[in-house]
């Protein structure tokens, strides 16, 4: 069993869907928690350190042989609590953080949310120390997405997300920071690569939960 801790519940059919398409089989508990990333968006995301743990200790007692956080904002804390946890704690963004490395080394990060530039642009670096490629990342924050997403217009806030893709320039990649904004690539027309999380960070935490 994978265990997916989310910030929002507009995620859970997401993950269902992937899991029916592209895992069969693999047994999924979604545990979700608003507040986690109102907190961290107040008091920065180690504040929430203590929290993610409970989280995850409640997961493992459930039977979660892995688990993958999808919120970019607090994934870097989620996987910095494994050792609580006793299995493997991964986040949603670090495989689309790696294809983005080896995509080129100009990279354009999207996001909604600011809270998710800092933590995003410190993975694509980190992976890009791994890979030892060297990387210029430039931020973008698309200005009214966010509270489109929270009143409920998925519509708008997409449209906001794949039109401001489609604005870039000079750069080998663009990647969407947030695991929600994903459906954007579908309908961005820029030629420029478009990554999204949630389907390559699935598949990890598959192998993971697999392997854990």
């Amino acid at each position: 069993m994978l265990a997916l801790l989310h910030t929002s519940p507009v995620h859970v059919p997401v993950f269902d869907a992937l899991r029916d398409e592209a895992h069969p089989g693999l047994e999924l508990r979604h545990h979700v928690d608003a507040d986690l990333l109102e907190r961290a968006r107040r008091e920065g995301p180690e504040a929430v350190t203590g929290a993610v743990r409970v989280v995850l200790r409640q997961a493992v007692a459930e039977g979660a042989r892995a688990v993958l956080c999808t919120c970019s904002t607090i994934g870097g804390v989620a996987e910095a609590a494994a050792d609580v946890a006793g299995v493997p704690v991964l986040r949603v963004d670090r495989p689309m953080a790696a294809a983005a490395v080896a995509a080129g080394p100009r990279v354009v990060v999207l996001a909604a949310l600011e809270s998710t530039l800092a933590p995003t642009v410190a993975l694509i670096g980190e992976e890009a120390g791994r890979a030892g490629r060297p990387v210029e990342v430039r931020t973008l924050l698309v200005e009214g997405a966010w509270p489109r997403f929270e009143a409920g217009d998925t519509e708008g806030y997409l449209r906001l997300v794949a039109e401001a893709a489609d604005a870039v320039t000079g750069a080998d990649v663009i990647v969407l920071a947030q695991a929600s904004m994903a459906p954007a690539r579908e309908s961005a027309g820029t030629a420029v690569p478009v990554l999204a999380s949630p389907a390559p960070g699935l598949a990890a935490g598959a192998v993971a939960a697999r392997l854990g």
